[in-house]
This record gives C-alpha cells, sequence and structure tokens, in this order.
C-alpha cells in the first residue's frame, strides 16, 4: 500500500500522506474506502503510532479523508480537495517559472523540460 524510503529527505509522516493522496487522487482508494487503523498500519510500517496519526489529521485537514469517531478513517469525494490541489501546485509553478525565467533561463528550455524533452 505505502512505500516508506527511510533514506528520503522528507518526514516520514509526509511520505505517508503523500502516498495516500496518491492513492486516493489516482482512484486507488475510492471514495468511503475505509482506510486502516493508525495501530494497524504503523504496526504494519514498523513506525510510531503518532506519525501515523499526524499523517491522517494533515490529509483530514486538506479534505482527503475523513475521521467517524469509534469508526475510523474514510477516504473523501476528493474532486474538490483534487482542483484545490492544483491550484496550488499551479500557483507553486508559476512561482518557479517567474524565478527560472530571472535566472535566464528560456522559453524553449521551459518548454522542453515542460514536455520532458530535456535532462538536467
Amino acid at each position: 500500500m505505502i512505500q516508506l524510503n527511510f533514506r528520503d529527505a522528507r518526514p516520514i509522516y509526509e511520505q505517508v500522506k503523500e502516498g495516500f493522496r496518491q492513492l486516493i487522487l489516482t482512484g486507488a482508494l475510492p471514495a468511503d474506502t475505509k482506510l486502516p487503523s493508525v495501530r494497524e498500519l504503523a504496526g504494519e510500517l514498523a513506525i510510531n503510532p503518532n506519525t501515523i496519526q499526524r499523517a491522517y489529521r494533515e490529509l483530514e485537514a486538506e479534505g482527503y479523508i475523513c475521521s467517524v469517531p469509534g469508526r475510523g478513517s474514510f477516504v473523501r469525494d476528493v474532486s474538490q480537495a483534487a482542483e484545490a490541489r492544483r491550484a496550488e501546485l499551479l500557483q507553486e509553478l508559476d512561482g518557479l517559472v517567474k524565478e527560472l525565467k530571472t535566472l535566464g533561463l528560456g522559453e524553449e528550455e521551459l518548454i522542453a523540460r515542460m514536455k520532458g524533452g530535456v535532462e538536467p
């Protein structure tokens, strides 16, 4: 389900959050799917339950999941969350493009990179 990379510079909770976010956005975890309990997932991944709890809390704050007391955490319909994330990423991209142009990156190279035609 979720793969962790202990050599990754990102904190473990971010890796868990990103893993679930990708599964939800790709439809691998459809709406109303029950997520593993915090203890269950922590045991499966051999990490601290607080790490899972933090990832779940952030996923809930971002609108990807909802917690039902006594029942667990469930995937929400993410059409609105996906649109919000898309807008957030596009805003980040706009800032990066502006900075790269300031640093002298040409429009042709930028377009080629976006098409995947230029290696870094």
